[in-house]
């Protein structure tokens, strides 16, 4: 995303940006081979997919997000890459 906000984490990058129109929020997924093999990229996938789930009421309409993965979150815990994508989500939300 050319234009909106960035957060850095330990495992991820979150860019956030406002659209002027009233739809859902969106969100993508990037999980790139410099991760692991298919099945950690999946693996990842799957849990930042549930992790936003859990978090869905803290979005607002018209908001896109691009989660770009980093190595690091083949590593993690469960509840580490959640404390990780909160803290991203509270960087952007200031």
């Amino acid at each position: 995303m050319r234009t909106g906000r960035k957060a850095v984490g330990i495992s991820m990058v979150l860019y956030l940006k406002q659209n002027d129109g009233g739809s859902d929020p969106r969100f993508g997924f990037v999980v790139s081979k410099s991760v692991g093999s298919a099945v950690q990229r999946n693996l990842v996938k799957r849990r930042l997919r549930s992790a936003i789930r859990e978090r869905l009421p803290k979005f607002v309409k018209g908001q896109d997000v691009v989660i770009r993965a980093l190595p690091a979150a083949n590593d993690l815990t469960w509840q580490a890459l959640g404390e990780d994508l909160d803290s991203c989500l509270n960087h952007l939300t200031k």
